[in-house]
């Protein structure tokens, strides 16, 4: 064949991804819009709309960053391949000459099948086997470039590197090399092209080459292909440089030609051929019963851990800073009262603002405060309570793992404040749990086998390398020890935050976190729960809809419930002023002991302890003491201790024998020895008092401190109001006005739902149909729209109602856009017209006025 024929195109081969999408069926396109959903926005008009749109820079970088490992070899594979490749020209590249990996052909060859059915649905390669192309962008992006190295560290072919360089050069090469000599620089180029993808000959020119200069291709080889080489090289690079093993491309900078490096790598593309993910290993083997009983303890612990944080915040939580979120003061009072560390702590307090338990209350003085549905969420069962935690944890973007670091201005980063949203953080949880799903039962993972997969099947950007010194030659190389990527970060944090729900029990998946993702039914056997390993990225299931999560949020509720402990209605009253409850108390028992006690100790069992101060708090709160002793009888599995009842009678005694009001305050008091007691006491005389009458004395403090100092002193007194009756004071449940859980924020357009890309597809095929509709000639009008009179207008369209005919028209809608449309006219009266639109796939009415012109489509 000479060098201008070129090989017959079948009929049937597309020309362009727009015919290569035209061929498709209405599942494949649905498909492609749903791995790449910003496609979808708006909807194209037509296929060639869509096709340049996937074409675009933006969206092939996105595409590219969502592929496995194994399908982005291929694509970098074909980006170093000749345009168009043959299936066996890739093969070749991805797999080397020896064919060996260590698994055979045929598992190469299923990889390498299921790697390019995920480019080709993904729109990012196009053509039949024997001419596939790489879209344009994408060969762009992968192909290598002194700016921008290849990621297979190949560098420009022989044709590229030798682009302006001097004819009697080229010549002095192909000599060197041992060719003849040629006529002109394009055959020069060829020959030595030729010479070097030919792996005899290429052989027998290495085997002349000095150890030297071996060492210095084996030190390129890999990349990064350039080199820096002084004015004077050494003799062996002289070597290379004279035979065209390293070819000058600017002053002081050499490379390794793509052809060169090929041969010395034996055809291979990739150092490390990556065609399967691999294996979640475990690290651990636990009975499944011990691991559901773990995770229900830490799921009850969850519940109550949240109650305490809100409990602590229900009469007003701390202040929102002026740029939002919760001060690191505010955080670590939280981790104190919570008696966790302050990562923790963070934690628990965005669990709560994502399942909207929490909020700011919105006043001028905004402070954080529970919201109305903290007080519908207590009325829900302990599973129901703990499967509204968990769902929402898995679908916030919020992620606590941030907090304390540095944002991209280097501000911190706190707690309930704005910068935390990470648009990737669902899917990632719901794929680190995936993957403990293909564990057996009971079975924990190791982290790194967890993040290895992540990594094969999300690959970070760029690699990490280093700079090296290939025998005089100074190669360049990224800088190395670049920082874990947030991916893998999140993906350690999902292992510890599934821990603290108590969705994993000891590392391992319980059977309602399996339930959780819908993996299985309730009446399924645990056999069933493996999967297998081997599976791609293009296979692995999106995460679940806000529907499939509310059912299977539910179906874990049910799985968790026999498991917690139910709710206790006594506790075990001991002679140390003390009260265990040996689990968790019903609501209105545990409601009244938090008031009359104060909790010592937490646990499999709480400790309660009775002081005086919590008595009074008791007594405070509206309580005689008889009837502290009737909820303490009736509520003892043990009788009530005689000291008890002495502290609760002995601060009853004394409660409400000094009164206080306003003067600015007062106390007053039947008992002259009493009071001459209390001004006889140095302590009284920050509180300023004086005798107004032999029963009254008055403060200059207010009343609301002369009753911390009197009590502080020993005393009992009571709050009276303005007529003279005690003040019962009670816990102010302050709430927020009502707020909805934040929304999750995605970077990009969501998924969109099967319904949304169905419609998608008809619109696009029907604008399709439009825009490719075969019409008969037209007079020239220099205007993609048909352009007619209004009298022609109106007779074609009355003759296509006569014959039933679809026409083509221009049409221009009220805010001036135009658009052209295929139509078949139904009825033509009082200046409008009715037809089906084939473009729109639904009848319409248009005026006659707003369209431009007519043209009948051809015969075929």
């Amino acid at each position: 064949m000479s060098t201008d024929e070129q090989p017959q195109r079948p009929a049937d081969t597309p020309r362009s991804l727009a015919e290569a999408l035209r061929s498709r069926d209405d599942a494949s396109l649905g498909a492609l819009l749903h791995a790449r959903p910003d496609l979808l926005t708006p909807v194209p008009n037509d296929l060639t709309q869509l096709a340049t749109r996937a074409a675009t820079r933006a969206s092939v970088v996105r595409a590219l960053e969502r592929l496995d490992r194994f399908a982005q070899q291929v694509a970098e594979a074909l980006a170093v391949a000749p345009e168009p490749a043959t299936y066996e020209e890739l093969h070749a590249l991805v797999a080397g000459d020896e064919q060996g990996d260590g698994r055979g052909d045929a598992t190469v060859d299923a990889a390498l099948g299921r790697a390019l059915a995920t480019l080709r649905e993904q729109a990012l390669t196009w053509g039949a086997e024997d001419r596939i192309r790489l879209v344009r962008t994408a060969r762009e992006l992968l192909a290598p470039a002194p700016q921008y190295p290849s990621p297979t560290g190949l560098g420009p072919t022989v044709a590229e590197a030798t682009a302006g360089m001097s004819p009697n050069r080229m010549q002095d090469i192909v000599a060197a090399a041992g060719l003849p000599s040629t006529h002109d620089a394009v055959s020069a180029v060829k020959s030595l092209t030729e010479l070097f993808a030919d792996r005899t000959r290429m052989s027998a020119l290495l085997d002349e080459a000095p150890a030297e200069s071996v060492e210095v291709l084996s030190r390129l080889v890999w990349g990064p292909p350039y080199g820096q080489v002084t004015a004077d090289p050494a003799r062996h690079l002289r070597w290379l440089l004279d035979r065209g093993l390293l070819l000058p491309t600017s002053p002081g900078t050499v490379v390794l030609p793509r052809e060169a490096a090929l041969h010395l790598r034996a055809g291979r593309a990739h150092r490390v051929l990556e065609p399967f993910p691999p294996a979640v290993e475990p690290l651990r083997e636990h009975r499944p019963q011990a691991v559901d009983a773990a995770a229900a303890s830490q799921a009850y612990m969850a519940l109550d851990t949240v109650e305490e944080l809100l409990k602590d915040w229900d009469e007003g939580g701390p202040t929102v800073l002026r740029a939002g979120g919760l001060s690191v003061r505010d955080l670590k009072r939280t981790a104190v009262a919570l008696d966790v560390p302050e990562p923790v702590a963070a934690f628990w307090v965005e669990l709560a603002y994502a399942a909207g338990l929490v909020a700011a209350d919105g006043d001028a003085d905004e402070r954080y405060a529970a919201t109305p549905a903290y007080d519908d969420w207590q009325e829900l069962s302990a599973p129901e309570r703990w499967s509204v935690l968990a769902t929402a944890w898995l679908t916030a973007t919020r992620t606590a793992g941030l907090i304390g670091g540095r944002d991209g201005k280097d501000r911190t980063l706190s707690a309930l404040g704005p910068h935390l949203d990470r648009s990737s953080a669902p899917e990632i949880r719901h794929r680190v749990l995936t993957l403990l799903t293909t564990l057996p039962d009971g079975a924990s993972p190791t982290p790194e086998s967890i993040l290895a997969r992540l990594r094969w099947e999300r690959p970070p950007r760029g690699s990490a390398g280093g700079g090296a010194s290939a025998g005089g030659v100074s190669t360049h190389a990224p800088a190395a020890n670049a920082p874990m990527e947030l991916r893998a970060r999140i993906a350690q944090w999902t292992l510890n935050e599934a821990e603290l729900l108590g969705i994993t029990g000891r590392g391992a998946l319980s059977a309602h976190g399996r339930a959780l993702l819908g993996s299985e039914s309730e009446d399924e056997g645990s056999t069933t729960r493996t999967t297998a390993t081997q599976t791609t990225a293009a296979t692995h299931p999106a995460p679940p809809s806000p529907a499939e999560l509310a059912v299977s949020g539910a179906r874990a509720a049910r799985l968790l419930a026999p498991l917690l402990p139910e709710p206790l209605d006594h506790v075990l009253l001991q002679a140390d002023l003390t009260a265990v409850a040996p689990g968790p108390l019903e609501r209105p028992l545990a409601e009244t002991l938090a008031v009359l006690a104060d909790v010592e100790s937490k646990g499999g069992a709480t400790v309660y302890r009775f002081t005086p101060g919590s008595v009074r708090r008791a007594l405070d709160a509206g309580k005689a003491a008889s009837d502290l002793h009737a909820f303490l009888a009736a509520h003892s599995r043990t009788p009530v201790p005689q000291p008890l009842a002495y502290l609760i009678d002995d601060v009853a005694r004394k409660h409400g024998h000094l009164r206080i009001g306003a003067a600015s305050a007062y106390v007053r008091c039947d008992d002259e020895a009493l009071l001459n007691e209390i001004l006889a006491d140095k302590r009284s005389q920050s509180l300023r008092l004086r005798r107004l009458a032999p029963t009254v004395l008055a403060a200059q403090a207010d009343p609301g401190a002369l009753l911390e100092g009197l009590r502080s002193m020993g005393f009992a007194p009571a709050a009276e109001s303005a007529e003279g009756d005690v003040l019962i004071t009670r816990a102010h449940a302050h709430r927020s006005p009502p707020r909805t859980a934040p929304e999750p924020v995605h970077d990009g357009p969501p998924l969109a739902d099967t319904t949304l890309i169905g419609a998608a597809v008809r619109a696009i095929r029907a604008g399709d149909l439009a825009s490719t509709a075969p019409r008969k000639a037209a007079p020239e009008t220099g205007d993609a729209l048909p352009r007619t009179t209004a009298s022609e207008t109106l007779a074609t369209m009355q003759a296509a109602v006569l014959t039933g005919e679809a026409v083509w028209i221009g049409y221009v809608n009220a805010e001036g856009s135009a658009s052209q449309r295929v139509i078949a006219p139904i009825r033509v009266e009082g200046g409008f017209v009715t037809a089906y639109d084939h473009t729109a796939d639904e009848v319409r009415t248009y005026p006659l006025h707003r369209v431009t012109g007519v043209a009948e489509l051809a015969d075929d």
